[in-house]
């Protein structure tokens, strides 16, 4: 298959997840000279009676979410067709689904619980004015960024209150998440939307989801019986003040429910009793960009969910080989661009690096804007130097910090191999693939394992692989 490398006027530089149905690529627009993320799919896999409806609801995706301007909510910029390809260029998002944390088994506190769905109610209320409601609000559809802000994606099945591209008796949504009328096929309007955020808050305070089962007896419980309390499956952890808010939210009958996404946050933050934060914790951002597949998500509930990708766990431990009087400095220079942040991401990119230009380089990438790098890379200068005598100062080279002959030789194959063999009995089978990608982006021996030690959880843990590969 011909590797793309343009796609209208965009310059794409990688691709960021596959599907059946198409690529999302990373690519670069270079009128405005920002990243964007192109949105593909290919015309001749839906060639049979579905083509059309299907790219209906992908120019949908595009009108929907391109009248929206809104900071809680992915922006899209153009529609377009080339060959055989129909593409959307959006807004490049650096940030996790919170599918993933799901996946991962996190435990929200009470003040992230509220945080996310709070920002997530805000924008669904800017979008609910607008006349757009989004009717499939799901954790794989909602981003959290690296700096703690929210974002809504995927509008492919979102309802213009001037469309008739969604018909009544059809069925579209995930099942478990999608409201009683949905299921019914009957008309749908913004209460949907507070239905689905209701399911994400419930599963946001237990850990688990409120409906569960096959796919029928999915169905049934959504329509007819009630879900369990939070309270009532976690009563240490999950206060019974949050009970009664949830019940509106996941009413049966929508004019039970709140009658828009404002007096559900209301509700929410009468409930919590303290001033919500507008991010997430620090300690509780996943750091790392999660490699994904994405693709056309499914839009009637006989479809499932997609499996995720096992992922590594993080830590914001003092990386090896670093000053940690060195590294508070540049957290501070780094904090003015992405807030609290900057701790985690300067610890989890120092352990690929004992150098500073590279880590303001590695730091740097992280940034939206160019003005941003710029500026982020000026505070370089302004560094007071650590003790001489102390590792992770200002360059490798004036450590006086000595790697094992296999570090200098060249990153061959029997390198990666052995490589391999070491980190498998760290992380198991998930190893090969790991030392596979490092394989690729490291443009030396000493990155190569800098990035495969990043995977691992604990300081010991790398310090021994490290020793292990001839890194002393």
């Amino acid at each position: 298959m011909t590797t793309l490398e343009r796609l209208g006027k965009y310059q794409i530089t990688e691709v960021l997840g596959k599907g059946a149905m198409g690529i999302v690529y990373k690519a670069f627009d270079p009128n405005i000279r920002r990243q964007v993320a192109l949105k593909t799919i290919r015309k001749e896999l839906i060639d049979d009676d579905r083509s059309h409806t299907m790219l209906a609801r992908f120019k949908n995706e595009a009108q929907a979410a391109g009248r929206l301007s809104h900071p809680g909510i992915v922006a899209v910029f153009e529609y377009g067709e080339e060959g055989d390809l129909a593409y959307i260029a959006m807004e490049y998002v650096q940030g996790n689904s919170l599918r993933e944390y799901f996946n991962r088994n996190t435990r929200f506190e009470d003040r992230d619980v509220v945080s996310i769905t709070a920002q997530l109610l805000e924008a669904l209320a800017y979008a609910h004015e607008q006349g757009v409601y989004h009717r499939d609000i799901k954790p794989a559809n909602i981003i959290i960024m690296t700096s703690g802000k929210l974002k809504i994606a995927d509008f492919g099945i979102a309802r213009i209150d001037s469309s008739n591209l969604t018909q009544i008796g059809a069925i579209m949504g995930t099942p478990g998440y999608m409201a009683p009328e949905q299921y019914a096929g009957s008309d749908v309007d913004w209460r949907a939307d507070l239905f689905s955020s209701g399911v994400v808050l419930y599963q946001l305070l237990t850990g688990v989801k409120p409906f569960t089962g096959s796919t029928e007896s999915i169905a049934y419980k959504v329509c007819y019986e009630d879900a369990p309390p939070p309270s009532q499956l976690d009563p240490e952890r999950v206060s019974s003040r949050y009970d009664a808010v949830v019940a509106r939210a996941m009413a049966k009958k929508r004019e039970d429910r709140y009658q828009n996404a404002l007096k559900f946050r209301a509700a929410l933050l009468d409930a919590y009793a303290a001033p919500v934060a507008a991010t997430v914790s620090e300690e509780t951002i996943i750091t790392e960009i999660i490699p994904t597949t994405i693709r056309i998500e499914p839009t009637h509930p006989s479809q499932g969910p997609t499996e995720a990708t096992p992922t590594p766990a993080r830590t914001t431990e003092p990386p090896a080989g670093w000053d940690l009087e060195l590294l508070r400095q540049i957290e501070a220079h780094y904090a003015y661009f992405v807030g609290p942040v900057a701790k985690v991401l300067v610890r989890r990119l120092g352990r690929r690096t004992i150098d500073v230009d590279e880590l303001y380089a590695l730091l740097a990438e992280n940034l939206a804007s160019a003005d941003d790098r710029k500026g982020f890379l000026a505070t370089r200068t302004r560094l007071r130097a650590a003790p001489a005598s102390k590792p992770g100062t200002l360059r490798a080279a004036e450590q006086g910090m000595t790697y094992g002959s296999r570090i200098s030789a060249p990153l061959t194959p029997e390198a990666i191999a052995a490589a391999q063999q070491k980190l498998a009995g760290y992380l198991g089978p998930i190893a090969r693939v790991i030392v596979k990608k490092a394989a690729t982006q490291a443009k030396t021996s000493r990155q190569f394992y800098m990035l495969l030690a990043d995977h691992l959880a604990s300081t010991a843990e790398r310090e021994r692989f490290l020793a292990e590969v001839g890194v002393v």
